[in-house]
């Protein structure tokens, strides 16, 4: 057993275990459409659980991010979501992306995988851009 239980599913502390450098991971809502082929961590058990932040906040815990991309439409739809995104890379170098929603589901091809919640709330969605701890 894990000292610590910051992270205790199994697939998910592998996928952030074995996230390098310029990675890029993605913390979804229920609803992204997620490529075939692609990892997918399944957190999702009823509509709206697990919430998107606390997903977000688990990966945070462990993973050092660089950058942070997010739908442009969020700003309108949900505006909750991304006052939330920005308290929480407030302290950080850089400034969420924000672009349209048609160019984020295509950024979200390159990515490493995808850590599905069960969120029901419209583009609560980020692709977090791994950095390097040193």
């Amino acid at each position: 057993m894990r000292k610590t239980a910051t992270t205790i599913n199994p697939a998910l502390s592998r996928v952030i275990s074995e996230t390098g450098h310029t990675d890029l991971l993605v913390v979804t809502d229920a609803g992204l459409p997620i490529p075939p082929g692609s990892e997918r961590i399944d957190l999702a058990y009823r509509p709206g659980a697990p919430a998107f932040l606390d997903v977000l906040d688990t990966v945070l815990a462990e993973l050092v991010v660089e950058g942070a991309t997010v739908s442009q439409e969020v700003a309108e739809k949900s505006p909750e979501i991304l006052a939330a995104l920005r308290e929480r890379f407030a302290d950080q170098d850089f400034e969420i992306a924000l672009v349209p929603h048609v160019e984020f589901k295509a950024l979200t091809h390159s990515a490493r995988a995808f850590v599905r919640s069960g969120e029901f709330t419209p583009y609560a969605n980020v692709i977090l851009h791994a950095g390097v701890a040193y």
